[in-house]
């Protein structure tokens, strides 16, 4: 999504959930604007999220994205008042079919945040205020938090009699690397404060309120956005890979990815410039 799109995609004319901004070079701010809502997620915000991320995968002048929530808090998670019907009134004339029809209906909403994790640029979550439910399955498909002093986090699902369906119970155990932490959160659907989800590793920093919990997530995806896109981008890809693959299977797809990115200009281009000195934002690499 360039700039042009990101401004015709504004909310009142594209989205009616997001706000797309333009922040820096080549960084794309995405904002959950529903503030009179507390950023609650209603129908059109799961299928906006699908959309903008893939249009965001396939705009060549991209490199970064900030996510952040308008208002007062991120978000509220889902927005019950607007989807209980989507759960309550499942079509089909027996229980098969409507299992059958429910379960492509909850792997829909799946993708509303795996797309974060299938988008080739790196995604940073800027948290403030309440991370809810379905909020925390969203930044769990995020490749960095940050949040403020004031924020926290609750996998809030088990209050409302289901268990989270759409990436906290696949995800979190791997980002915070404590199985019992995680069945802690899922089992009580207690607060995690800003201090306890960076001592975890759910968060890598706090800041002390949302101006600078945004001015330092935007400086960090300028800072990504400066390197090689090939390089940032393979990266990403790899990553996610290693994650849910064994080392030596991981390894054989690392090699048989660089073996055509290896061929980069932007090697040579990231050799020059240190050569000269330069930092890799003085370096002119080619959108991809």
């Amino acid at each position: 999504m360039s700039a042009k799109t990101a401004e015709q995609r504004s909310p009142g004319r594209g989205f009616e959930t997001l706000r797309v901004t333009p922040e820096r070079d080549h960084v794309l701010h995405v904002e959950l604007h529903r503030p009179e809502k507390r950023n609650a997620m209603n129908a059109a915000f799961w299928r906006e999220m699908v959309e903008c991320f893939q249009d965001i995968g396939r705009d060549s002048a991209c490199r970064a994205v900030v996510v952040s929530g308008a208002g007062k808090i991120f978000t509220a998670g889902i927005d019950l008042v607007e989807m209980g019907s989507e759960f309550l009134a499942v079509e089909g004339e027996d229980v098969a079919r409507k299992a059958w029809n429910l379960r492509q209906k909850i792997c829909e909403y799946q993708e509303t945040f795996s797309v974060l994790e299938k988008c080739p640029k790196p995604v940073i979550a800027a948290v403030h205020g309440a991370c809810i439910g379905a909020g925390v399955d969203l930044i769990s498909a995020c490749d960095i938090r940050y949040c403020t002093q004031d924020a926290w986090f609750q996998v809030k699902e088990v209050d409302i009699g289901l268990a989270a369906d759409v990436g906290t119970l696949q995800r979190l155990p791997k980002i915070v690397g404590s199985q019992s932490l995680v069945n802690e959160l899922a089992f009580t659907a207690r607060k995690m404060m800003a201090p306890e989800a960076q001592s975890c590793g759910l968060v890598s920093r706090v800041f002390p309120d949302k101006e600078t919990l945004l001015r330092g997530a935007l400086d960090v995806a300028a800072a990504i956005a400066a390197r090689s896109p090939v390089a940032v981008q393979g990266t990403k890809v790899n990553l996610v890979y290693s994650r849910d693959h064994p080392v030596p299977e991981s390894l054989r797809y690392m090699a048989t990815w660089n073996m055509s990115m290896l061929q980069t200009e932007d090697i040579l281009k990231s050799a020059q410039a240190a050569m000269e000195k330069k930092g890799p934002e003085d370096v002119p690499f080619s959108k991809l």
